[in-house]
């Protein structure tokens, strides 16, 4: 079992940065492809970023490419989404999620076994 813990959602102007966290625990970290979605009121859930166990790889939504950055450091159990330049359509709640599998789709949310509750990005205009 994984237990995933985000942190660092807040209400931002258009623009502006913002960086999440996702704290895991209960397993050896770096055996996770770890992911991060999204969803927003009334929509369906959205992939927006992946990172692979060691780190050497990562994946991006079309819509977040250029704007976000997914890293992560094994050693303190985290990975990070760093988003820039924020847009309303970016209000969602954002999710982090793990993987342990070595061959998946990291932007299918079904692959993912673990899930965090969430932290709620919100974007003013």
């Amino acid at each position: 079992q994984v237990h995933l813990v985000e942190s660092g959602g807040r209400l931002v102007q258009a623009g502006d940065s913002l960086g999440l966290s996702c704290a895991a625990s209960g397993r050896t970290f770096s055996n996770y492809n770890m992911g991060w979605f999204r969803q927003a009121p009334g929509k369906e859930r959205e992939f927006v970023a992946a990172i692979r166990e060691s780190g050497s790889r990562t994946y991006y939504a079309d819509s977040v490419k250029g704007r976000f950055t997914i890293s992560r450091d094994n050693a303190k159990n985290t990975v990070y989404l760093q988003m820039n330049s924020l847009k309303h359509e970016d209000t969602a709640a954002y999710s982090c999620a793990a993987v342990q599998r070595r061959t998946y789709i990291p932007g299918n949310w079904n692959a993912y076994d673990y899930w965090g509750q969430g932290t709620q990005v919100t974007v003013a205009s």
